[in-house]
């Protein structure tokens, strides 16, 4: 086959189904910037407790370690659109049930994490969906403009949400701010109702259940990412990045609130989130360069490398200013060998592998999120926030290293990579 030459950002622009469908993605995104900060730091008001706030982290990642596997591969049968908007409505009415429940003065901490388990449970099904729609939308060559549009949107969106949702909190509580998130989801999903693709009719089998297809779907999508150098090195190198991504972001508050001095209901909070908003954006709006610049696995080590570096200043920082600083650092370095990953998926994986293909792939990649999360947690509790942070880093550390063994670095440029079936 030939290589995939990637055109310009623009030109995923030019298809009118995916302005729709950036659209709903944008206003989900705005939702999901005001939980971002919401959700933690109406736990930590309701406990007090760093390792339930981080736990809460944890949680979130646990349905994608679950059911990102059989999920992908089911997702593939169904109508994807159908699925994105069923998602949307039920997520819409999960946290509408916050501000219902504190109107009544019946909400606990245990509503917040089944609220919080419910609706990642739904994004497994939303993201599997997600990634095997947009190449029917936009067309294999736009991949990584489209994928580059919406990180970038969603960062845009993530430079004003979390201090937006921060001062919301202070002024109008953490319950209503997610309420906004559900109304959020419905506009979403309704808009989603208008984008108009054609999903690959799925494979028929011998097999006599739903079951053995499942399982036989499930197998080929592991099988697929095995056989596939770039894809089996870059996601075994995500189990260590989700260690430190888990502990770190399960921490945010916690280093707010204990580390910097911030009010636990104050929207200073929000800044923390707005700067790894800052570092997301960079990474997106540079991507392209890079990749173009770099081999795959050069630009994944390079990336990992950045983040590992900023770590130890954000565990020494006292003050909000340089804590601010290495975490754009940090999540310039993490976003970029995440989404890179994405991006040389889509690139690669036959249109009807995507969903099961990508949503594997994240369950492996981050499958250590509940664990980093966790210890990162009880680290904090046992030995203090800066120590917790310091410790994270043996994640990413891991994940160099292994690169390094795998010698990733000798991957091609991403435009020399080919789109290919099973081996």
């Amino acid at each position: 086959m030939r290589a995939v030459r990637l055109r310009s950002d623009t030109s995923a622009l030019a298809v009118p189904a995916f302005r729709i469908y950036l659209a709903a993605r944008t206003i989900a995104m705005i939702g999901n910037a005001l939980t971002l900060v919401a959700l933690p730091i109406l736990a930590f008001q309701l406990t007090g407790s760093a390792a339930l706030t981080a736990l809460l982290t944890a949680v979130e990642a646990a349905p994608y370690l679950i059911l990102g596997l059989p999920v992908g591969a089911l997702v593939d049968r169904l109508d994807r659109r159908a699925v994105m908007v069923t998602c949307g409505y039920c997520g819409a009415g999960l946290m509408a049930s916050i501000p219902v429940a504190a109107g009544f003065d019946r909400l606990g901490f245990g509503q917040v994490l089944l609220v919080a388990v419910g609706v990642a449970t739904l994004f497994v099904f939303q993201d599997a969906a997600a990634f095997g729609a947009l190449p029917l939308i936009v067309g294999r060559t736009r991949i990584a403009g489209a994928t580059s549009l919406l990180v970038s949107a969603s960062t845009v969106i993530g430079l004003v949400g979390p201090a937006v949702g921060g001062l919301l909190v202070a002024t109008t509580g953490a319950p209503l701010v997610l309420g906004l998130d559900g109304v959020a989801f419905a506009a979403s999903a309704t808009l989603t109702l208008f984008v108009r693709w054609v999903d690959p009719p799925a494979e028929a089998g011998p097999e006599r259940s739903a079951w053995r297809r499942l399982r036989r779907d499930m197998g080929e999508g592991l099988r697929y990412i095995w056989r596939q150098p770039a894809i089996r090195a870059l996601t075994l190198l995500g189990i260590g990045v989700s260690i430190t991504g888990g502990a770190v972001t399960g921490l945010l508050v916690v280093i707010a609130v204990r580390q910097l001095g911030m009010a636990p209901d104050g929207g200073l909070i929000g800044l923390l989130y707005l700067a790894t908003a800052a570092g997301t954006l960079l990474a997106s709006s540079t991507l392209g360069r890079w990749q173009r610049w770099f081999g795959v696995g050069r630009l994944t080590l390079t990336a990992l490398v950045v983040a590992g570096l900023a770590v130890i200043p954000l565990a020494l920082a006292s003050s909000a200013g340089p804590a601010l600083a290495a975490l754009m650092v940090y999540q310039f370095g993490m976003t970029t060998a995440i989404v890179h990953g994405i991006v040389v998926r889509q690139v690669i994986t036959p249109d009807r592998l995507q969903g099961r293909v990508n949503t594997t792939a994240r369950l492996i990649a981050w499958g250590a999120t509940p664990l980093g999360a966790t210890l990162g947690g009880l680290a904090a509790e046992t030995f203090g926030t800066s120590v917790a942070v310091a410790l994270s880093l043996v994640g990413v550390l891991a994940s160099v290293g292994l690169g390094l063994l795998l010698r990733i670095h000798r991957l091609p440029p991403l435009a020399a990579l080919t789109p290919a079936g099973p081996a």
